[in-house]
């Protein structure tokens, strides 16, 4: 952990300049020093690690269960990717991006970067490398800093696997969701089941660590057929699995016009099978819906589960940025047209608010919970700089529920309280 480079209890120095200048080599400007190192409400006694966030929006075509920031490509359906000049003009897009960001982080080491969409895999390997260099010139990353990237399963995207790598990601994360042919037409994904093993047979050849995503309590899918397609997965020996349950989100087209989708008790028989099986073939369930063989746990999720510090970049990118007395949440311009002319003159960001102190607990609680192996007491002072009363009430009211255990050191969520996590959760809101 990088908290663990410099003594307990204390913050790295935040130089203040009179230069507002935000380039590569500018340290903490003064303007930053203002508005962020004041005096505030929180007293926060380690600086939390640091992980980079990429968002490339575009996808080939809108899934209908789709609620991230995706955006169709002018070259919908045709295989061939974004036109060089659109790659081009997002990559420098997000290098004034993230220099302008630059004095919010000065000098923090980056522990993980993610490269997520939208389809990233629809840039080329040489856009990605790009990136990473780019990335690497700007930021400390540590020297075994996790790479990741989100890829789809498209013959096309597959044959760029191996490139990828050469690039600089070191962990691919592919969005596989069914092996069954009927379920990828319900849930309009773009790709089929020859496809979606192909892609995992290339990503297994030229990655240490990969990750398949599937989804479960999918349109008219049986208790079989969730067995069948976690076989298959498992068969293809991936170190890592993600396994989501279908939800229906507002503002998507299930959401007007909703498919016919497994009962809650259908669905919780889904989970107990998948949490068993997984459990059977090495997996361990590390979070609600992570499976890692060991030594592959996704450690950028793992950082934003632990309540650290993640910048954001690209079109609609989320970031959370903690200092001593305060901690700070940014979104970017949403629409990728708008985000590359805002951040191209160096206003990348659209807004920004501090967390109220009222919400920081529900905000820790609602990650640290998803963590099977859960949290270490001191955490919450280390990431909030709030006192062990501010969550209290609704730990002794988790623990009577049975949906929580601890000790003096610890807090884990029980097998029950992954059973009823929102409703764990939510015993911490204010």
């Amino acid at each position: 952990m990088v908290d663990a480079l410099r003594p307990r209890g204390s913050l790295p120095p935040l130089v203040a300049e009179t230069s507002v200048d935000a380039g590569p080599n500018t340290p903490l400007n003064a303007a930053v020093a203002d508005r962020f190192l004041r005096a505030g409400t929180l007293n926060l006694t380690a600086q939390p690690p640091l992980a980079l966030y990429v968002h490339l929006p575009w996808c080939l075509r809108k899934c209908p269960y789709c609620d991230f920031n995706s955006h169709e490509t002018d070259s919908h359906g045709t295989g061939t990717g974004l036109p060089a000049a659109q790659q081009q003009r997002y990559l420098d897009a997000l290098v004034a991006d993230l220099e302008a960001a630059l004095p919010l982080v000065w000098g923090r080491p980056v522990v993980s970067v993610f490269i997520g969409g939208g389809t990233p895999s629809l840039f080329s390997p040489d856009a990605i490398g790009r990136l990473v260099s780019d990335i690497r010139a700007r930021l400390p990353l540590i020297p075994d800093a996790e790479i990741t990237m989100e890829a789809n399963p498209g013959t096309f995207e597959r044959e760029r696997f191996r490139a990828y790598r050469a690039a600089g990601v070191t962990r691919l994360s592919i969005g596989v969701q069914s092996f069954n042919d009927r379920h990828l037409a319900a849930l309009g994904r773009v790709h089929d089941r020859a496809q979606a093993l192909a892609a995992a047979e290339e990503a297994a050849a030229s990655f240490e660590t990969f990750n398949l995503d599937l989804m479960y309590a999918l349109p008219g899918q049986t208790l079989a057929e969730q067995a069948e397609d976690l076989a298959t997965a498992l068969a293809l020996q991936p170190p890592h699995l993600s396994v989501y349950h279908l939800t229906i989100e507002p503002n998507t087209r299930f959401a007007v016009d909703p498919p016919s989708v497994p009962d809650d008790d259908q669905a919780a028989e889904m989970l107990d099978q998948i949490a068993a099986t997984t459990g059977a073939a090495g997996l361990q369930r590390y979070e609600v819906s992570a499976y890692a063989r060991p030594g592959h746990r996704c450690a950028h999720n793992l950082n934003y589960w632990s309540f650290g510090d993640y910048l954001g970049i690209g079109a609609g990118a989320h970031g959370k940025l903690s200092f001593p007395h305060r901690v700070l949440r940014q979104v970017k311009w949403r629409e990728p047209a708008r985000y590359m002319d805002e951040a191209l003159r160096g206003a990348a960001v659209s807004n920004e608010h501090e967390v109220a102190r009222a919400d920081l607990p529900f905000e820790f609680m609602l990650n640290v919970l998803r963590l099977r192996d859960g949290f270490p007491l001191s955490l919450l002072a280390e990431r909030t700089g709030l006192p062990m009363s501010a969550i209290e009430a609704g730990l002794s009211e988790a623990e009577r529920h049975g949906l929580i255990e601890r000790d003096w050191a610890q807090v884990r969520p029980t097998a029950r309280g992954f059973d009823f996590l929102s409703d764990l959760q939510a015993m911490f809101l204010a």
